[in-house]
């Protein structure tokens, strides 16, 4: 691909997109970045699951194109969000001479290595998503901007039975599970609180969707074994890896969503069903306690804590019209505190100020 450094020459983000394989990292930085568009002229380094039209950028392109700063002395601000990202963007300024400034995101809710701490305290700033991953950092981070929610593309059914209905799901009503299939993302405790209920809830399928990597397939067959003995296989519609096009009908379609990981970094999939109208069930891993408000747009349960999970899923279950009442409630929530405009923006604002520092 041609990367012409005078083409880019006005760019004022670089965006880190060193992961070949499609994650939650990578999708997060694809849906902000088409918003981040309206702020800043920004290009991504490395072409990996990009759209038509984002300005792609190579390594040996970026030495060439931020060896000045920009036409009015600003630097370039390099957003980093792995490891590697920050490695990258050290090189470029320490060997290269990069005119730029670094801010690397911090996600991961558990105690960084030493080598990442290094890598951390050579950034410019460090900015984080929620409370719970910014309380494993040694410095408070800069910023805290929690990930938004498209709502153009996770909203609201008009008609949830008729959604239903087009998945053809056997059923009349689903809770859902989504991510990959293992214990860290917490589907055995969904199917192992759901198994007791689901005699008194005979409307109720459980949906898990996502994929089974080849090292998951035990622990996946451990699970339908499980609800085979139960005489509930039925009961259970494991989907596999689905498009992501398919995702935001599959959320509204649901009557609950859970999201029960036992760890996590943000978590998109709690405010997207929320913005889908859908009430969820969530541990308290990711930043899932900071966005639902127990009882109120949602339950939330310790984490790995089956007793509870199984309780709280009781009683959703025993109350419909509740249920209708926190989907409601959690759109309006992710409506005025959870957007990808408001999250690019703060973004943007922040990066600016950075570059003026």
């Amino acid at each position: 691909m041609s990367d012409p450094a005078k083409r880019l020459e006005d760019v004022e983000l670089i965006l880190g997109n060193s992961n070949r394989r499609f994650s939650g990292v990578t999708s997060t930085m694809l849906q902000v970045l088409q918003h981040q568009q309206q702020f800043m002229k920004l290009a991504v380094l490395g072409e990996h699951h990009l759209p038509e039209g984002v300005p792609v950028v190579t390594f040996r392109g970026l030495i060439r194109l931020c060896r000045d700063p920009l036409p009015d002395g600003r630097p370039r601000i390099f957003h980093a969000r792995r490891n590697n990202e920050m490695i990258q963007a050290l090189l470029l300024k320490r060997i290269f001479g990069a005119k730029i400034k670094i801010v690397f995101t911090s996600t991961a809710q558990r105690y960084h290595s030493g080598f990442t701490r290094w890598l951390m305290g050579q950034m410019d700033e460090v900015i984080s998503t929620c409370t719970a991953a910014a309380s494993y950092l040694r410095t408070p981070p800069a910023l805290l901007v929690p990930h938004g929610i498209d709502l153009a593309t996770y909203f609201p059914s008009e008609d949830r039975e008729a959604d239903w209905n087009q998945l053809g799901l056997p059923g009349k009503k689903g809770i859902g599970i989504f991510g990959r299939v293992r214990e860290q993302k917490g589907v055995d405790l969904l199917v192992r609180a759901a198994l007791p209920l689901l005699n008194a809830h005979p409307d109720y399928t459980v949906v898990i969707c996502g994929e089974t990597t080849p090292d998951q397939k035990l622990f996946q067959e451990k699970l339908i074994s499980e609800t085979k003995a139960a005489g509930l296989e039925d009961r259970f519609a494991f989907l596999g890896k689905r498009p992501f096009e398919e995702i935001p009908l599959l959320f509204r379609s649901m009557t609950i969503v859970a999201a029960l990981s036992r760890n996590e970094g943000f978590g998109l999939t709690v405010p997207e069903a929320m913005a889908s109208g859908t009430a969820v069930l969530a541990s308290e891993a990711g930043a899932w306690k900071d966005i639902v408000d127990d009882g109120i747009d949602g339950r939330i349960v310790p984490c790995d804590d089956l007793d509870a999970t199984q309780k709280a899923l009781g009683d959703m279950l025993e109350s419909p019209d509740e249920l209708e009442t926190m989907g409601r409630k959690g759109r309006l929530k992710i409506e005025q505190h959870y957007t990808i405009e408001r999250e690019a923006k703060a973004l943007c604002d922040f990066f600016k100020a950075t570059a003026a520092s």
